[in-house]
C-alpha cells in the first residue's frame, strides 16, 4: 500500500521531470484530450436552459460592391442584396457604411448582420 500510495502522489502532485517519459505520457494524453474531445461536450448549459437557440453568437460582416447600388442605397436594398447573398430571410441588417479608396470614392459599402 506504502509503494501505490508514493506512485498515486506523485502522479497526483506530478513531481515527473521533462525528460522522463511518464511526462510524454502526460502530454500525449493532454493532446488526445485536446483533440479528440468531442465539441459536445463542452455546450453552454445556459443558453441551452434559456430556450433561445442561436445559430449564430456574433454579428457577420459582408462587403457589397458599390457598383451594385445607387449612389445612397437605400437600408432596405441593403438589406434585399444581403438576404439574396446569403440566402436567408431572417437576415437583419445592423449598419452599414462605405469602403472609400484612396482617392476618396466609395468602392464598397461594409454590412454588418445578425
Amino acid at each position: 500500500m506504502g509503494k501505490a500510495f508514493r506512485v498515486f502522489k506523485r502522479f497526483f502532485f506530478w513531481s515527473y521531470g521533462r525528460s522522463t517519459w511518464q511526462y510524454d505520457v502526460l502530454c500525449v494524453a493532454i493532446l488526445a484530450f485536446i483533440f479528440l474531445t468531442p465539441k459536445g461536450w463542452f455546450n453552454n448549459s445556459e443558453l441551452a436552459s434559456s430556450g433561445e437557440h442561436h445559430t449564430q453568437f456574433a454579428a457577420t460582416v459582408w462587403l457589397l460592391k458599390a457598383e451594385d447600388f445607387a449612389a445612397n442605397p437605400d437600408p432596405k436594398e441593403v438589406e434585399r442584396r444581403v438576404r439574396e447573398l446569403t440566402k436567408r430571410t431572417d437576415v437583419r441588417v445592423k449598419k452599414a457604411h462605405p469602403v472609400e479608396d484612396a482617392a476618396g470614392q466609395i468602392i464598397a459599402y461594409e454590412v454588418d448582420i445578425e
